[in-house]
């Protein structure tokens, strides 16, 4: 097991350099120079100049990059063209919001996806199996700001049941909290509700029909059991694929989702550094977001060999 996840680890590192590439060149994907695309056309000879000098665009591209490299391996992402705050503490203190969203999210749509991906498997073509093609449907066909508005126009502005903006952190109120990231959660969750519940009931009806189900159903194990404990459990990894891959889709539905509930997590804080231009709180959000991705498809994979042991092996 020790040496599948160093494996695994050595297997991130030329991703993670390209990740480095990608993020650095954020600054100068735009034509000209960078100086003039964060200040503007407008800017003064002499801003532009101390600009170049404070982020070191004046150096050779090559040095630029090794600086890049070496700042963020010591966990240096710069500071923000805005206040001069450091990024990193930038992202520490939105990260808890986008934390919490998330986790509630990915909780919520296993509560829903599992039990319904399950009996829809157990009971196919019946009213259970309808209830989650619909589901389905309607988790893939709407976009998540489609959704998110409707909620807040239904259940805040219309019923008034959750507030529609807002954050009230945890150690304030718990019940404050869960309030404000109720819709937001709901919105997140069910996209992922739509393709794990199908993925798991289509893996799950081809596992039924493998020979070791019919060993087990000819050693009397009751169908229930047979089910949860033979079935289930080898259908899971396919689950355990869309759960991982979801991530950076659920990354990407923050962004949009925080800034319609007015959330002050990362995905707030990347809509803002897009806007004003702040290249460096820019770039250190997306690499810190590109390696969470890694790290969960790293966490995929130790999951794989926790499920399956002869994934360990290969």
């Amino acid at each position: 097991m020790v040496l599948f996840v160093l494996r695994r680890l050595v297997n991130l590192i030329p991703v993670a350099f390209l990740v480095l590439i990608v993020t650095f060149s954020l600054i100068h994907v735009a034509p000209g120079n960078p100086a003039y695309t964060i200040l503007g056309e407008q800017a003064s000879p002499t801003a532009v100049r101390l600009l170049d000098q404070k982020m070191g665009l004046n150096h050779p591209l090559v040095s630029q990059f090794g600086t890049y490299v070496a700042s963020v391996l010591h966990g240096n992402l710069g500071s923000s063209l805005l206040d001069g705050q450091s990024v990193t503490s930038l992202i520490i203190t939105r990260l808890p919001v986008t934390l919490e969203l998330s986790v509630l999210a990915v909780a919520l749509s296993l509560l829903i996806a599992l039990p319904t991906g399950i009996l829809a498997a157990y009971r196919p073509n019946t009213w259970i199996d309808s209830v989650s093609r619909l589901l389905a449907l309607l988790g893939a066909a709407i976009p998540n700001f489609w959704l998110a508005l409707l909620l807040v126009y239904v259940f805040a502005v219309t019923l008034r049941w959750a507030p529609s903006l807002g954050w009230v952190p945890l150690n304030v109120s718990v019940l404050g909290n869960l309030g404000h990231l109720v819709l937001p959660t709901i919105v997140l969750a069910l996209p992922l509700v739509a393709i794990t519940s199908r993925v798991l009931r289509g893996e799950l009806l081809e596992v039924m029909h493998r020979i070791y189900i019919q060993v087990a159903r000819a050693k009397g194990v009751k169908e229930w059991g047979v089910v949860m404990h033979h079935g289930v459990r080898n259908a899971l990894i396919p689950v355990v694929t869309v759960i991982g891959l979801q991530v950076g889709g659920l990354l990407g539905g923050v962004v949009i989702t925080e800034s319609i509930f007015s959330l002050p997590g990362m995905g707030q804080l990347v809509v803002n550094a897009i806007f004003n231009r702040d290249y460096p709180v820019l770039q250190g959000s997306v690499l810190f977001m590109a390696l969470v991705v890694l790290l969960a498809n790293l966490a995929v994979d130790l999951i794989y060999a926790w499920v399956d042991p002869r994934i360990r092996y290969n």
